[in-house]
């Protein structure tokens, strides 16, 4: 049975159709934010090798000067961007925002955006945003809450910071690490807390275009804004440490919220098909699939097609959707699993080369898997049966947890791996 979850219902005049806008891909065509151009993790690439060498896949190349940090990268235009600590292209140990050639590798610039974050445990410190490409701007939001446009020859035009500015909050105490939605012409993010829980700016000066107030919200929590088109609303999907919600696109409306019990962190980025909105949290908390509705005058409701199931609970490594199916890591238990998007029916779970906490990513019918113990590893996307066909231990892992997401791109694999990045070449 479908239970209703009736919440907020938009009033007022009926809401004039709003274009389906790409994600941050104004002029440039490529990997332009966290998860790829649709927030999807899910690769166009065809042609790509169905098993690897015992070594891996071919290496490119290899370059130092990325800094300490997990952000994954964005690319476009023949350049690679990322965020990090103390890099060894710089003489302190401040955090920056850094360039890099697509095609060698070599570091085209970098952009001080200032003292890096040192909260918890040393493992835990450092960048964790991946910056979000529109055009000739970046958009970064740093751990500290700062969150900077800069052009792509490394001049920063604005900056804000969403507790000084926006009276933000964490539902926790390991920074900031959404990576910001520019969608038109607004720069959307999560200050989080009750008062201006997601805010639109303006895209080129940082003016507060309109912020959504979500009473008794925890804070933010470190997903991303993934959009959506319910009738003809646009809503933003987002996850705070409070649950899920929805937002209105062209004026910061709270449409709908789907309420969890306080868990440590939220950090998997919503999966939306349609009107459908798939979300996890971590720490046991579970999966849940919610209906999207549009009702009269702009309203959006959701329905709960089934309520959190604790099999389906993923840390930080992300839930990918191919074809039906949801491919994801147990928590963080290093055991991905397979389940049926609709009824949340686990199919498999299998046990990889590697170990702990694992980010996927897909293309061309495979899933890439890489573990917080340095592995990387190649799995049929087989809703039937688990089978790893490749694996290779990236270099330079081991000292720290190999967090940072994976990147497919033009037949190539991008590995960010601390202060190394590394380029493999993918193609049959």
């Amino acid at each position: 049975m479908i239970r209703r979850i009736v919440l907020f219902a938009a009033a007022g005049l009926l809401v004039a159709a709003t274009p389906s806008l790409g994600l941050a891909q104004s002029s440039a065509k490529g990997w332009p934010s966290f998860r790829g151009p649709g927030r999807t993790a899910l690769a166009p690439d065809q042609g790509l090798l169905t098993a690897w060498p015992k070594e891996g896949p071919k290496l490119l190349w290899e370059v130092d000067g990325a800094g300490r940090g997990y952000s994954s990268l964005a690319i476009v235009d023949g350049r690679i961007y990322t965020l990090g600590d103390a890099p060894t292209t710089a003489d302190d140990e401040d955090e920056y925002l850094l360039s890099f050639d697509q095609a060698t590798g070599k570091q085209i610039w970098k952009l001080k955006t200032g003292p890096a974050w040192t909260g918890g445990k040393p493992t835990w410190h450092s960048s964790r945003s991946t910056p979000t490409v529109d055009g000739d701007h970046i958009y970064v939001l740093t751990a500290q809450g700062n969150l900077i446009c800069a052009s792509t020859d490394g001049k920063e035009v604005w900056r804000k910071n969403l507790k000084v500015d926006f009276d933000g909050d964490k539902a926790d105490n390991w920074g900031y690490s959404e990576s910001v939605l520019v969608d038109g012409g607004k720069v959307v993010c999560t200050p989080g807390g009750e008062s201006q829980t997601m805010v639109a700016l303006d895209k080129k000066t940082g003016a507060t275009i309109w912020s959504t107030a979500r009473g008794g919200d925890r804070g933010a929590g470190h997903a991303s804004i993934v959009p959506s088109e319910v009738g003809d609303t646009r809503v933003y999907v987002q996850t705070t440490g409070s649950g899920a919600m929805g937002v209105r696109a062209q004026d910061g409306k709270l449409l709908w919220t789907y309420d969890i019990e306080k868990t440590t962190a939220v950090a998997p980025s919503p999966i939306i098909r349609g009107d459908l909105v798939f979300f996890t949290a971590g720490y046991g908390r579970g999966g849940a699939l919610l209906k999207q509705l549009s009702g009269e005058d702009g309203a959006v409701t959701v329905e709960e097609i089934y309520p959190l199931a604790r099999e389906l609970a993923n840390k930080h490594g992300g839930v990918v959707l191919v074809g039906d199916y949801l491919y994801g890591d147990s928590d963080d238990r290093g055991v991905p699993f397979c389940a049926e998007l609709m009824t949340g029916k686990v199919l498999w779970k299998g046990r990889g080369s590697g170990r702990n906490s694992a980010a996927i990513v897909a293309a061309d019918g495979h899933l890439y898997v890489r573990y917080a113990d340095g592995m990387m590893t190649l799995v049929n996307a087989d809703p039937d049966a688990f089978k790893e066909v490749g694996a290779f231990e990236t270099p330079g892992s081991g000292d720290r947890p190999s967090w940072s997401h994976p990147v497919i791109l033009d037949g190539k694999l991008y590995l960010r791996e601390g202060d190394k990045l590394l380029c493999y070449d993918l193609r049959k």
